[in-house]
């Protein structure tokens, strides 16, 4: 429910704050007082588009504030959690829109953007008129206001838990498929990188080892040569060192036998005499070990030159090069497993297909017998409103899932386009004159007409309607007389379910008022400025006999006003 709008600098309004009540809220005044300039305030804290052209003139800014009592509102409450916005009892909407062309929003003193106000909007106010707040006349919502009419609960939550699972399974699909695509284009490129891979076949550590058996071959002649030269110096010579250090062993043996402190040196001497045997012995072994084969010098170079190919192509090293193999490998044995796994997900998502057919085509036969039911109310509601010679239909219709398509559901062995509502499509459709065929309800075309056929609508399924405000816009253009009493008789019985606010010239609602407004223009400081007043209880019958016979008030025009808003 509104409860307070503020204006500041729109248009011709300067600054008014007006409270609004639970009930009939009526808005009377001239014309081009400003009435239509109020509900287009309101119109931009729903979300409406807006330009600089409505900022006051002289003025920088406009704002426009309303604060909703939220009561028991889930969907909005909901909503609000998405936006991480904190939830209270009340909601406060807030627009201001620059001169600089800045237009800022906020929720609760929360800055966002315009087009979460357009969604809040849309959960809170129902607006008839010349404005786009119709929800009536957007086909997208006929299945929700059928639905919420049906009572369908059971049946669309049993739909709603299969759907679910049908989402999911179909996204399962859809990601093997992307995948299965992904590796068969791949396919032959990890094949041909297999096989050139294994054609080598590379060990890791194996082109150090080559490396090093490279550098012993290429240097073959000079490793015997040197080799050979070591084991001479040390031991064939006739001069060797091995020869000379035991001259020297026997000399200090016979200087230990004098004195013993030449005994440690000996004995270090005779460690240098094993040590030089052993260099020897390993250089002369070394020597005859070296086996010059060009063979082998050319087969090692053709491996280290194909292993090299391989660390350019698939790595810097051959370890990375045969993780590379490995990764390929495991993802080319995958492809050859994604033809069974599609397999058996199309098969399951068969079986879900059939099963989310089966619920949605009993939501199906719920909904159609909820329309037929309804029909006739709201027929009889429309001749109640003048509209006595109006057919009235639900048309239920769907639509074959084409050939490529991948998300359908399987009805009688047919495949049918399906959201989370189920099969249907719902529109409206209205005749309202004899003998004409019924049209969409969104291409009528009489003012006149399409309000009464919303009011008659209202009427029928204001019980389950979830917006809590509905503002009336002039919708009673083109009614007068009888039909206008029972326009207002309509609009109040809506006030059971509803807070209603409706701009009227007639005195036949205006009489029926719970809270009357008034809206007026006058000239300050040079400049019509437009302002908006709660009326007392004597005001209310001064306004509504105005309605009556014009400005010049008279007792017998008073006493009328008071007739026909039942008062004694």
């Amino acid at each position: 429910m509104l409860t307070t709008l503020s204006i500041k600098d729109y248009a011709l309004i300067e600054n008014v704050n007006i409270e609004f009540h639970s009930g009939l809220n009526i808005i009377t005044g001239e014309t081009g007082a400003g009435k239509s300039i109020l509900l287009g305030a309101l119109g931009l804290i729903l979300g409406e588009r807006a330009n600089t052209d409505v900022i006051r003139r002289g003025s920088k800014k406009a704002v426009v504030e309303g604060i909703f009592d939220l009561g028991d509102n889930h969907k909005v409450n909901s909503i609000l959690d998405e936006f991480e916005i904190e939830t209270a009892s009340e909601l406060i909407v807030r627009r201001e829109v620059s001169l600089k062309g800045s237009n800022r929003c906020f929720l609760n003193d929360t800055p966002v953007p315009l087009a979460n106000v357009k969604r809040i909007g849309d959960l809170l106010v129902d607006l008839h008129g010349q404005h786009e707040h119709q929800s009536i006349l957007n086909i997208d919502t006929h299945i929700e206001l059928l639905d919420d009419a049906a009572n369908i609960s059971k049946e669309y939550n049993a739909f709603l838990e299969i759907y679910s699972v049908l989402q999911t399974k179909l996204k399962e699909l859809k990601t093997l498929q992307q995948k299965e695509k992904s590796i068969s284009e791949k396919r032959d490129l990890y094949e041909f990188q297999i096989k050139e891979i294994d054609a080598v076949n590379p060990v890791e550590g194996e082109d150090e080892s080559l490396e090093n058996e490279l550098r012993i071959l290429e240097n073959s002649e000079r490793l015997i040569q040197s080799s050979a030269e070591v084991y001479n110096l040390l031991y064939e010579d006739d001069s060797s060192i091995y020869d000379k250090i035991n001259q020297v062993l026997t000399f200090l043996t016979e200087l230990s036998d004098i004195d013993n402190s030449f005994r440690e040196k000996a004995e270090e001497c005779n460690s240098a005499i094993a040590i030089i045997d052993d260099i020897a012995d390993f250089s002369r072994n070394y020597r005859d070990s070296i086996d010059i084969d060009p063979s082998r010098l050319s087969d090692i170079r053709e491996r280290i030159a194909a292993l090299n190919r391989l660390k350019k192509k698939y790595g810097k090293s051959l370890s990375e090069v045969i993780e590379h193999r490995q990764k390929i490998g495991e993802e080319f044995e995958l492809a050859d497993n994604f033809a069974e796994k599609i397999e058996e997900l199309t098969n399951l998502l068969t079986e879900i297909r059939i099963k989310a057919g089966e619920k949605a085509k009993l939501l199906s036969k719920v909904r159609k017998d909820a329309a037929d039911k309804l029909i006739p109310g709201i027929e009889e509601a429309l001749k109640y409103l003048g509209i006595s010679d109006s057919k009235f239909e639900v048309k239920c219709w769907y639509e074959e899932a084409g050939k490529n398509d991948d998300e359908f559901i399987i009805v009688d062995n047919t495949n049918y386009n399906f959201n989370k509502s189920g099969i249907d499509n719902i529109e409206f459709y209205i005749s309202t004159n004899m003998g004409e065929e019924t049209k969409p309800l969104v291409r009528v075309a009489s003012g006149g007409e399409i309000s009464r056929i919303m009011l008659a609508l209202k009427t029928i399924l204001a019980k389950n309607d979830k917006l809590p405000l509905l503002v009336f816009d002039e919708i009673d253009t083109g009614v007068s007389g009888r039909i206008a009493q029972k326009v207002g008789n309509t609009m109040k019985s809506l006030t059971e379910h509803h807070q209603i606010i409706a701009i009227t010239h007639l005195p036949q609602i205006a009489s029926l008022a719970d809270h009357h407004y008034s809206v007026e223009k006058e000239v300050v400081e040079d400049r019509v400025v437009s302002s908006i007043n709660e009326l007392g209880f004597e005001e209310r019958i001064d306004e509504v006999a105005k309605l009556l016979s014009g400005e010049a008030l008279s007792e017998a025009s008073r006493n009328s006003a008071r007739e026909l808003m039942g008062i004694s």
